[in-house]
């Protein structure tokens, strides 16, 4: 009987840092399968105000545990970013849905291809139609599409918990989001900066019996969507309000439309209220359109700052 090749070392330090609420049941077998594949990685687990055991069990079995009082997972990523040093970083959700078997794999590719963040884009294993429901599935197409239409790039499971980061993309990442929107913030931003991204299929299971979703579909569904439209008004104003500007416009000639057609053929006003409403509602199609082009600066302002502090980040850790 021959034994397995020993694998070779990362010539790198990584990191591998998991959000955790109340996952008792499951961060044993995470932490155990991140040995198994991973030994040589320092795994931080970030636990979010749990009320079970979830940080005793993760100390116990050797990793380093770091409390975050303020509920939601954008507060844990902030908090995992800003406190961890590495030269990669893994972020997975600790309820053991995710197969880690080929991180070694993905964090090579993310190296060879000088990367700065790769997704695991999640392919059910058919084990369990509850594992990726339906509606999560749908939703994630609809959102994911959302952002790829106004953002552009071709991501396709924006909203996976599987990443690979590089120093760089953690250490200029703006975490602003509190919650599970926090996946998308972290896709626009890659976009946003041009930075080289990739996707790979992992195999996405289901959770240990007994263990439970936090992840509300319509609550955290209508979150994600609110900061898709926040980061479109931040992010791309001059559509935003050009957008705005152009429907306003139409609404205006359509009520203008009839007054004048009136006013050629007798040269009357007889509904002034009305003409005064389409001259309004001109106006504020004129004023959007500026102010569009006043944040449009600000925003190219803004994405320099991103951009210079980005490459004066070193790619691995002093």
């Amino acid at each position: 009987m021959t034994s397995s090749p020993t694998p070779t070392p990362l010539n790198c330090r990584v990191a591998v840092v998991l959000p955790c609420y109340n996952e008792a049941l499951a961060i044993g077998q995470v932490l155990d399968e991140f040995k198994a594949c991973l030994p040589e990685a320092e795994v931080y687990v970030f636990d979010n105000n749990s009320s079970d055991d979830t940080g005793a069990i993760a100390r116990r079995l050797g990793a380093t545990v770091i409390p975050v009082a303020l509920r939601g997972k954008g507060n844990v990523v902030r908090r995992m970013f800003a406190d961890v040093e590495a030269d990669v970083y893994v972020m997975v959700d600790g309820d053991a849905t995710y197969d880690v078997t080929h991180l070694r794999e993905h964090i090579r590719l993310l190296q060879e291809r000088r990367l700065d963040m790769l997704v695991g884009c999640r392919k059910d294993d058919g084990k369990d139609p509850q594992t990726y429901r339906p509606g999560h599935r749908l939703g994630n197409l609809m959102l994911t599409g959302s952002v790829s239409w106004i953002f552009g790039g071709g991501f396709t499971d924006m909203l996976s918990g599987y990443r690979v980061f590089s120093r760089r993309y953690a250490k200029s990442f703006p975490a602003m989001s509190q919650g599970f929107e926090t996946e998308t913030e972290l896709t626009v931003h890659a976009l946003e900066l041009r930075m080289p991204y990739a996707e790979v299929d992992i195999v996405y299971r289901a959770r240990p019996e007994g263990s439970t979703s936090k992840l509300s579909t319509l609550r955290d569904g209508w979150r994600i969507l609110k900061t898709i439209l926040k980061l479109f008004i931040s992010e791309r104003p001059l559509a935003f309000f050009g957008l705005l500007a152009a429907f306003l416009a139409l609404l205006s000639v359509g009520i203008a439309a009839p007054l004048a057609w009136t006013y050629f053929q007798t040269g009357l006003v007889p509904r002034l209220p009305t003409a005064v409403m389409a001259t309004g509602i001109m106006m504020c199609s004129a004023l959007s359109l500026v102010c569009g082009a006043i944040l449009h600066t600000v925003t190219i302002g803004r994405r320099e700052v991103k951009q210079l502090t980005y490459l004066g980040i070193p790619l691995h850790q002093p």
